[in-house]
């Protein structure tokens, strides 16, 4: 094949990085919004779409991956006063629709279609509080993609909408006073004008609003003038006595813990924990005792008791100690702890009581991952959903006092999830650590080296990737392909320490773990080169970006979405400065060198032939800015000495993913099938 690419102008850009010359060539790019950077992408465009649209199979598959995305999808029921909640989509439907209902046997009646909020399904619903009598709801709402959330409030019972409406909200849930007449949020001040997309974000704010009024009129809760990295996450305990504020740095797992006696609202909010030693996530307190899930001296987790008139270290209790798997979550349902646990990747969980003894497991529908168990503290049932690889997420109602586990939703895709079988598999990688994989595919495959293979990972921010059902991996293994799911450090499945060492200086250990994978897979005759392809999103598409650099032989085609490939300037766009955690800053030399080492956007090498490559990003990506996607995308096509393709899809109305509607997803999934199937 050989392709006329759009000729992409360069200038003349050098930095100079701690004695290190950088050019950058492609630094017009960054500006999405300019003349000469939207005729680069409809050029682009042009060229992909005119190669997508001639794949013979790409009718094919869109019809089949349409009708197998026509099932109902089930949220988790959420109870609030006498009502319940959840989100369900009928299928096809852009956006998910959220329903209430008095008692599970009534007819649920709409509360919130987000489908309603523009034709083509690009405003999206992006967060949802109900107040605690259920009367109101509190929601977010979020247009083409962008992390920006306006906010406002609805009558439950009437429908309506009160007048409150709230801007310039990033990063921030809502969390209602138990007296049902506000709640906390954060916010930013507004950016400059047309700088709202790549405008750097710092300098959170915790706020209350009260029902009824104006933003302008609402209580500046806790700000940090001297820590403009600060970002604030309010919880009200279940009594309403206490307010909670979690305090984070960027995307770092460590917090701090500050709270206040709402009862007497003249107290100062007092620290709990000052210092950035591990995280903590608040469970409930009883008396005088906080509860918390931490790592803190605990890489996996365990569950202690703070006495916050004795906050000191030393006197803390240890309710339920670290074990050999790992703590993902903790529930208080029927006066008992809940504990999520992670073994191997995949969900096990406890019940122990108040005192941290050990009572049973919860006995799950099979291999998987599980969600939920949401409630209050007396609550005697609750929800969770279960999904596996062959299992769309089912929704099951579990009754705490009998351990009985009922169905209470469970979808019905036209498939046979017989037909289909998943092992786990552990494999070495560079330095000898014992990475697991998953591994699903039709029944009785012929491992004789020529089956097409989905390598998929993520490998960052402590982000676990358990098992999950989705309907373009099952499309893709309906037509005879293999998709494999590597568990690499950076990740959350084995604790902090396996998270660390994925991380700075120790990054270069994901994108081994990742290659070893694709070498396993191609040493036990599942794959070939020729016939491997690699996907990830977000950081996924670092690793992707990365591994196909420093790699290209070992890969037939790749997928990156929305990728970080600027490692040196990641740092200066909308939240990137808060990655640093994870990747180290090019501020400081040492992580700088590191970075400079992988940076995908700067490894690569004239006259290399690459894998064929479908980049895809969104214009309106303020997660990570397109211009990540766009100047590799234009160094991949300058660079290339081969023939594969080396293509870049641009969606427009969209961000980094959150909320893209229905039609756009099959849209763009269609074509990295029809992609890969041409190419491989």
């Amino acid at each position: 094949m050989s392709f006329n690419y759009p000729k992409t102008e360069t200038v003349e850009q050098v930095d100079n990085y701690h004695g290190v010359e950088v050019h950058d060539p492609y630094r017009w790019l960054e500006d999405p919004d300019s003349s000469k950077t939207k005729a680069w992408v409809e050029a682009q465009n042009e060229v992909t779409f005119s190669f997508l649209e001639e794949i013979p199979e790409r009718r094919a598959i869109k019809e089949r991956l349409t009708e197998l995305w026509d099932y109902e999808k089930y949220g988790i029921p959420i109870k609030k006063g006498n009502r319940y909640f959840y989100f369900k989509n009928n299928g096809l439907q852009n956006q998910s629709v959220l329903y209430t209902l008095n008692h599970l046997e009534d007819e649920p009646k709409v509360l919130l279609d987000p489908n309603q909020f523009s034709e083509d399904g690009t405003i999206a619903l992006s967060g949802v509080s109900i107040s605690d009598n259920g009367q109101f709801i509190a929601y977010g709402i979020s247009k083409s993609g962008s992390d920006w959330q306006e906010w406002q409030v609805r009558n439950v019972e009437t429908g309506e909408d009160f007048s409150d409406h709230l801007e310039w909200i990033k990063f921030s849930r809502a969390t209602w006073t138990k007296d049902n007449q506000g709640f906390f949020y954060s916010r930013y001040d507004a950016p400059p004008e047309g700088k709202q997309l790549e405008e750097a974000n710092y300098y959170q704010k915790l706020y209350y609003h009260r029902l009824g009024t104006e933003q302008a009129d609402d209580i500046l809760v806790y700000e940090r003038p001297d820590q403009k990295e600060w970002m604030f996450d309010a919880e009200v305990t279940e009594d309403g006595r206490y307010l909670i504020i979690s305090v984070s740095q960027g995307t770092d797992p460590k917090n701090l813990i500050f709270y206040q006696d709402l009862k007497d609202k003249t107290v100062e909010i007092k620290e709990l924990i000052s210092d950035f030693i591990g995280n903590f996530s608040f469970i409930e307190y009883e008396d005088s005792i906080f509860w918390f899930r931490t790592d803190y001296e605990a890489p996996k987790g365990r569950l202690i008791g703070i006495d916050i008139n004795n906050p000191e270290p030393e006197n803390w209790q240890e309710i339920v100690p670290e074990s050999e798997n790992t703590l993902e979550g903790v529930s208080l349902l029927n006066n008992q702890f809940i504990l999520d646990y992670l073994q191997n990747a995949r969900s096990r969980l406890q019940i122990h009581d108040l005192n941290g003894n050990y009572l049973q497991d919860i006995t799950l529908p099979g291999i998987g991952s599980v969600g939920g168990f949401n409630g209050k503290r007396e609550d005697t049932e609750t929800f969770y959903a279960f999904t596996s690889f062959t299992t769309p997420t089912t929704i099951y109602r579990y009754n705490l006092e009998t351990g009985e586990s009922t169905l209470f939703r469970q979808p019905t895709v036209n498939f046979n999830p017989d037909n289909y079988e998943t092992r786990q598999v552990f494999y070495r990688s560079k330095d000898g650590t014992q990475v697991p994989m998953f591994i699903t595919h039709k029944k009785g495959i012929l491992l004789n080296g020529l089956n097409p293979t989905l390598l998929y990972a993520y490998g960052g921010f402590n982000i676990s990737l358990t098992p999950s059902f989705s309907v373009s991996r099952l499309v893709w293994m309906e037509r005879g392909g293999i998709y494999a799911v590597p568990n690499l450090r950076g990740g959350g499945e084995y604790g902090e320490q396996w998270h660390q060492a994925g991380t700075k200086l120790n990054k270069q250990n994901v994108f081994d773990d990742f290659i070893a994978a694709a070498e396993w897979l191609i040493e036990n005759r599942y794959t070939s080169s020729q016939k491997l392809a690699i996907s990830g999103g977000s950081n996924g598409g670092l690793l992707v970006g990365a591994c196909m650099t420093q790699r290209p032989d070992l890969f037939g085609a790749a997928l990156p979405a929305v990728g970080v490939m600027d490692m040196l300037r990641f740092h200066k766009f909308t939240i990137g400065w808060a990655w640093c955690s994870d990747y180290g800053s090019p501020e400081n030399e040492e992580e700088f060198k590191a970075l400079y080492a992988y940076s995908p956007l700067h490894n690569l090498k004239s006259g290399t032939v690459y894998p064929s490559t479908l980049i895809t990003t969104a214009d309106h990506d303020d997660r990570v800015v397109p211009a990540h996607s766009f100047k590799f995308a234009a160094a991949l096509q300058a660079a290339h000495g081969g023939n594969n393709p080396v293509l870049i899809r641009i969606e427009t109305k969209a961000g980094h993913g959150a909320g893209k509607p229905t039609s756009k997803r099959i849209e763009e999934v269609t074509d990295q099938l029809g992609f890969l199937e041409t190419v491989l």
